[in-house]
């Protein structure tokens, strides 16, 4: 049963949230998230790899089992395409109760770009037989979740892996992928929560059967309830956030701006589809008014916005919100369930307007 927690944040809390990070929301305004700044969870520990031991076995239900190096990769067709992660966690912290884990606000975010080789052509070179159903990716990192030791884990149903935009990527924003992102190699599979996207890749796996293990069974399922076995996550739900206007207090990051026209700039995306619109409230969300759009610059980066903002004295909330292609809206409010999962609320910022000067 997963330990639940209301009121301050734990020592246990603050020992997750110290050695992962979100990416600040100020830097919603780089178009690319630069490598330092793109949020970051690692499940276990940074696994230590030797870039010329390392190999990618490629096996399963299979004609051809593949063992491929980094040279061998790296000389196979290349691609680049911007992609948003996510964490499927983003917003946990903001509901009550909530379960031990990385208390996240809004941080968990960032748009960047991948280089890799695409996985269909290796799976069709490595030839999948009959009966195949679902394709599992293990990551060298290990560890003790749920009492279990495991390396993490996670499959894809074969129809999702063999898509033209997955990707193998050993490059972030045209570098090598930094130890923290994966190095030397991860999967990236656009539109997809983060949970996904398995970093320090070594073994891809053709299977006959659906993958039961835990980070499927027990962890990344939507539940209403301790008794509810939930539905699985997968793709991003939609979800704006802007740069929070003004200046900010210290400690206590409270908003201060100045009165009269302020631009109020942000990012929105979804995993469902292109974004149609997103929404500006200055009212707590009882009244909205249509924000400007800036076209993506991929089917799976997001895309920027921005709206005029008469500041007037005196005490605001700003909230956004967007919709996709599909209809998806973000609500007021989010959906409580177990794992603190696909939050994707409305973001809200209160600001404090001052008086005029004179």
């Amino acid at each position: 049963m997963a330990e639940m927690r209301t009121g301050p944040i734990g020592h246990d809390e603050l020992a997750l949230a110290a050695r992962n990070h979100g990416m600040p929301l100020e830097a919603l305004r780089y178009p690319i998230t630069p490598a330092g700044l793109h949020y970051l969870l690692i499940h276990y520990d940074i696994p230590a790899v030797d870039p010329g031991a390392w190999r990618l076995e490629i096996d399963g239900n299979v004609a051809t089992p593949l063992t491929l190096g980094v040279e061998d990769l790296a000389a196979r067709p290349r691609v680049t395409v911007p992609v948003i992660l996510e964490c499927a966690g983003n917003g946990r912290a903001l509901q009550s109760p909530r379960p031990l884990s990385q208390p996240w606000l809004l941080e968990a975010v960032g748009n960047a770009e991948w280089t890799g080789t695409p996985l269909r052509p290796l799976l069709e070179e490595a030839g999948m037989l009959d009966g195949s159903v679902e394709v599992l990716f293990t990551g060298l990192d290990r560890g003790i979740e749920g009492a279990i030791d495991q390396a993490y884990e996670r499959s894809l149903p074969l129809a999702e892996a063999i898509g033209d935009d997955v990707l193998l990527a050993d490059e972030m924003n045209g570098q090598p992928l930094l130890p923290q992102h994966g190095f030397p190699l991860r999967l990236i599979v656009p539109g997809w929560y983060g949970m996904t996207q398995v970093k320090w890749l070594h073994r891809i796996q053709v299977l006959t059967e659906p993958f039961e293990g835990y980070q499927h069974t027990n962890s990344y399922r939507f539940a209403a309830s301790e008794n509810d076995p939930g539905e699985p996550l997968s793709r991003i739900r939609p979800r704006s956030l802007m740069v929070p206007p003004g200046v900010p207090g210290f400690p206590i990051r409270t908003r201060h701006a100045e009165p009269g026209p302020t631009l109020v700039q942000g990012r929105a995306w979804s995993g469902l589809g292109a974004i149609e619109r997103v929404e500006f409230s200055s009212d707590g969300g009882a009244t909205w008014a249509d924000a400007e759009l800036t076209p993506a610059t991929g089917d799976f980066a997001w895309c920027g916005w921005t709206f005029t903002w008469e500041a007037e004295p005196g005490e605001h909330e700003l909230c956004c919100r967007t919709t996709d292609e599909t209809g998806a809206t973000q609500p007021l409010e989010g959906e409580w369930n177990v794992g603190g999962y696909s939050n994707n609320a409305v973001q809200r910022v209160p600001v404090v307007v001052a008086e005029p000067v004179g």
